[in-house]
């Protein structure tokens, strides 16, 4: 049996390829590479161009693969975007979201690993780590659109009795240690990547928006997990239910915050490069402080951190983003 990973051409699903393929699976990716690169796709993967929201293509792929389980990446994942955006994330999100559990429903498919975001918290409306059972309460259509497909999956589970892991990413960052694959997208608006970006001369500066948050520095905070122990977590998952697991929500961090300034000196540090720092206004839909408890899926799926160190994340995306010269040009500067 195979395994279908949606938006397996981008950044985050690009690492899980390679976690499966690293374990023996079969694997067989469908991305339209509206951010994604089909290099960034693993050789030994089966890659199929197309849209999540094709249903008649998603079905034949999914008879045709053998495919028992889909690992849903594909999306728009931009918050200040989907501010100024938002059908278009509702779309991309939740939408086509909605077909392709439609196909998994209409072809058997039992198990489903969904890609969701801290977003769908909003403010936290107490201090310290978000636990799961906390008040969900976007702010932003971006974390509205994921809680919208977080519900139609639980709902959907509920009366089709499929069986589904959703996981909710904090902030990644980092690339796969062996340089394999790594944050392409250009323009990305992750703030490791940038400030790796401007390390390299790639942009004339980096802006931070926001040094009057009630937080220690006064810009944001935020809980930095590595990509590969994000796939790591989403393999523990698919264990989890190919050992007749029935349901399970869970954090994916670290359970501890680094501020956006704490990041810009790790990476100006290591990169030996201190580059221009802007401190601009406050963008809208920002929190101040996010971090996860990410005590359930430790002691659930036995999933351990192997990377939970700031500076080794920035080491890992500045090697990245100096081997990207040699496969594309730099982005603009600014």
């Amino acid at each position: 049996m195979s395994v279908l990973v949606t938006g397996g051409a981008g950044y985050i699903g690009s690492h899980m390829v390679w976690e499966l393929l690293d374990k023996g699976e079969d694997v067989v990716v469908i991305d339209n590479l509206s951010t994604g690169f089909d290099w960034a796709v693993a050789p030994r993967a089966k890659f199929v161009l197309g849209d999540i929201g094709d249903m008649k293509l998603v079905t034949r792929v999914i008879e045709q693969n053998s495919v028992d389980t889909i690992i849903h990446f594909a999306g728009s994942v931009v918050v200040p975007e989907s501010l100024e955006k938002p059908l278009e994330y509702y779309e991309n999100n939740t939408v086509k979201t909605r077909n392709l559990i439609q196909v998994a429903v209409n072809t058997g498919i039992d198990k489903f690993i969904f890609s969701s975001t801290a977003a769908v918290y909003g403010a936290p409306m107490t201090s310290g780590p978000i636990r799961e059972d906390a008040v969900l309460n976007p702010m932003s259509p971006y974390g509205s659109s994921k809680l919208m497909s977080e519900i139609m999956l639980r709902d959907t589970a509920d009366a089709h009795g499929m069986r589904y892991v959703m996981l909710r990413y904090f902030n990644v960052a980092g690339c796969d240690p062996d340089r394999r694959t790594g944050q392409s997208t250009v323009g990305a608006t992750h703030l490791i990547k940038i400030a790796c970006e401007a390390a390299l001369g790639k942009r004339s500066n980096m802006r931070v928006f926001g040094t009057d948050y009630e937080t220690a520095d006064g810009s944001c905070v935020r809980d930095f997990i590595h990509v590969s122990d994000l796939a790591a977590a989403h393999y523990a998952a698919l264990n989890f239910l190919r050992q007749g697991g029935l349901k399970f929500t869970a954090n994916c961090g670290y359970s501890r915050g680094y501020s956006v300034l704490e990041v810009v000196d790790a990476v100006q540090r290591i990169s030996g490069n201190k580059f221009p720092v802007i401190r601009d206004q406050r963008r809208p839909g920002d929190i101040p402080a996010l971090v996860a408890n990410s005590h359930r899926i430790q002691s659930r799926l036995s999933w351990t951190p192997r990377f939970d160190d700031l500076d080794f994340i920035v080491e890992t995306a500045l090697a990245w983003e100096r081997k990207l010269e040699g496969i594309r040009p730099a982005v603009a500067a600014g």
